[in-house]
């Protein structure tokens, strides 16, 4: 079979699931696992580099607003790989290919592929997006294996943070303007024994004002900007050291949003392992250093 994925969420799970040398091709932003990001890539992005988070913001309501596509397709190309399988999404408008413009494509293209789109809200559906993608390509096993184990690893982290006090966490997806992270990350933030102070599980993410995570009273602010590594999510947390010292948390910790928490795909595992270590350092070992920022920010009451 052959496989395009216009998702990097889903590109990690069709590798994940053993399937990447069906793959012909993927997105610009794929790229993991490494071998990804040398495939043919179907997509360009109409937002330029460098720009921050504000104009980003400013960038994409328009676009959006006026009914244009934030991202491109490159249909030639899609045609010339000739898949059977095309892989996408229609949860996030701002993250993807519209899915509608990839099912009209679709519909054109010689050999008619499949088009399955995976939307999940929270991990269940994550985890069981496994089974369908493996389902599309011909054996479901080694999906069902794959939803096993996640399980399992899941249940690990539960166990070793049962009864354990949990610390009031705001995680914040966009700085500017403020965005509350949604979806799945309040159920992570549970599972690795912490309560999510302003995010429901489920729910889309959606935009806050920052006298209200102010009066959230938070013990533990992560700062994990959409798609941003944990180096530019602590630069971008630093541009923002006065409001953050604002909601005078105990600590304040950039994450690798794009790995571990933005893309719903199998290593948001690792995310929830890395959640539990930054809640509850003596129970976990120590995260690798790129993978998250211990960031010293000013409170507003002076001090570190």
């Amino acid at each position: 079979m052959r496989i395009a994925s216009l998702v990097p969420s889903a590109t990690e799970t069709l590798f994940a699931l053993g399937l990447g040398d069906q793959v012909v091709a993927v997105t610009h932003e794929c790229d993991w696992p490494p071998g990804a990001s040398s495939l043919p890539h179907l997509t360009t992005t109409v937002i330029p580099e460098g720009l921050g988070p504000a104009e980003i913001d400013r960038i994409v309501r328009e676009t959006v607003g006026a009914g244009r596509p934030l991202y491109e397709l490159d249909v030639p190309r899609l045609e010339e790989l000739a898949p059977d399988l095309v892989v996408t999404q229609a949860v996030c408008e701002v993250c993807a290919v519209s899915y509608d413009d990839v099912v009209a494509v679709a519909a054109t293209l010689p050999g008619k592929p499949r088009v399955l789109s995976l939307d999940p809200l929270q991990l269940d559906d994550v985890l069981n997006d496994l089974v369908r993608v493996a389902e599309a390509a011909g054996d479901p096993e080694p999906g069902r294996r794959a939803r096993a184990d996640a399980h399992a690893r899941l249940a690990s982290v539960a166990a070793t943070t049962g009864g354990v006090e949990r610390p009031r966490v705001a995680a914040i997806e966009w700085l500017d303007p403020p965005f509350v992270a949604g979806h799945w990350v309040p159920e992570m933030i549970s599972i690795a024994g912490g309560l999510d102070a302003l995010g429901r599980a489920g729910e889309k993410s959606r935009t806050a004002d920052w006298a209200e995570l102010e009066a959230a009273e938070v013990d533990v602010v992560l700062a994990m900007p959409c798609g941003y590594d944990a180096r530019r999510s602590a630069e971008e947390a630093e541009a923002f050291s006065d409001r953050l010292g604002r909601l005078r948390a105990e600590r304040v910790v950039a994450v690798d949003a794009s790995a571990y928490f933005s893309r719903p795909g199998p290593r948001l595992l690792t995310g929830v392992e890395l959640l539990a270590a930054i809640l509850h350092p003596t129970r976990f070992p120590s995260p690798s250093p790129d993978m998250v920022v211990e960031l010293g920010v000013v409170s507003a009451g002076g001090g570190t």
